[in-house]
């Protein structure tokens, strides 16, 4: 089970700062998506920091059009990749 999102706090530079139920937290920078599609509308005045946790999807989002998935900066914290995390997820089965 992909783990919840708690708590994300906007940051100065296009950073977050996040906190998932297992304990997991810290920064993540958003930097290399400034000025591509969507994601200009946060140089518009202060809109990066309108940033929330949509409470139907658990998106990270700014709007109703603006989200990121919070999967993928979960696996940037932990530093590991899917596979790794698959991998240390997987139920263990008993065995006789």
């Amino acid at each position: 089970m992909k783990p919840q999102i708690l708590n994300v706090k906007p940051l100065p530079n296009y950073k977050l700062y996040l906190n998932f139920e297992d304990g997991v937290e810290g920064e993540v920078s958003l930097k290399h998506l400034v000025n591509k599609g969507l994601f200009k509308w946060w140089n518009e005045g202060d809109n990066f920091f309108k940033v929330y946790i949509d409470s139907e999807t658990k998106a990270i989002a700014w709007n109703d059009d603006l989200d990121i998935d919070t999967f993928n900066l979960y696996l940037q914290l932990k530093g590991i990749d899917f596979e790794q995390w698959q991998h240390q997820n997987q139920p263990s089965y008993a065995t006789n």
